[in-house]
């Protein structure tokens, strides 16, 4: 029965160094098998971009999200953004069986096209399953108010109030609105502000001042939230990943 779950929430740019000169997805690939994750939330994952693919001569043969797999992580990818040269969205890397997924469509304008990947995880022993949405929301603040109101939505009607919960993702959230919303609605807490007593600040990469990412869950104890900075995540996305360790109460 697997009693704690390690975590871990990126945006990573869509494999590119944070001005876009160098191709890094192998070097993300390679960290994230050092952290030994059970379930990983990705958001900006290029599904497919011709000109790249073209212009690096290591860009992936197959998507990135399946490229990112590694042992018995698997992927689930959730298309949001599609343009002339490919698309990118969301993706979910689990080291547990996803016994069904959906990509709930919150766009609000042409130039944010946002989704939510919610899968439900068959994790062993356990006697419910775990739900999981993976979460990229808006710059506009009045934008991500009304998809975090969808969020909410799709959380009352798909997951039962006494299961196992996280979200986790790019929420740009610097005016730090999000917590009180899903703590009110949907009783969760935000894994590194429960032990830190605020939320990571993990943009820019190099100097971060600003709160953008989050994991929020339910059910658990909190035992490990960090935010990763330092090599070799500098040196990747514009964005640090989020880290935490749960334990199943």
């Amino acid at each position: 029965m697997a009693k704690t779950l390690k975590i871990a929430s990126y945006n990573i740019h869509k494999g590119m160094s944070a001005l876009n000169r160098r191709l890094v997805v192998h070097d993300v690939r390679k960290a994230l098998e050092a952290l030994e994750p059970d379930v990983v939330f990705l958001q900006e994952v290029q599904g497919s971009h011709e000109r790249r693919a073209q212009q690096f001569t290591y860009w992936p043969e197959s998507p990135q999200h399946e490229f990112l797999e590694h042992g018995d992580l698997k992927s689930v990818y959730g298309r949001n953004a599609v343009h002339k040269l490919g698309h990118h969205g969301n993706a979910l890397l689990s080291r547990f069986p996803v016994v069904r997924w959906g990509n709930h469509d919150i766009t609000l304008n042409r130039f944010e096209q946002r989704g939510l990947l919610h899968c439900v995880l068959d994790v062993p022993g356990w006697q419910q399953p775990l739900h999981a949405f993976c979460v990229h929301l808006n710059l506009l603040g009045r934008d991500r108010r009304k998809q975090l109101n969808k969020l909410v939505s799709q959380i009352h009607h798909e997951v039962p109030d006494d299961a196992p919960l996280v979200i986790a993702g790019d929420f740009n959230d610097w005016r730090r609105e999000a917590t009180h919303v899903l703590q009110h609605d949907v009783h969760v807490v935000e894994a590194f502000e429960a032990l830190h007593g605020a939320p990571a600040r993990s943009f820019p990469v190099k100097m971060p001042v600003l709160s953008l990412d989050r994991i929020y869950v339910r059910g658990f104890n909190i035992e490990l939230a960090n935010v990763l900075g330092g090599a070799p995540w500098t040196g990747l996305s514009d964005h640090a990943p989020l880290y935490t360790v749960l334990r199943k109460t």
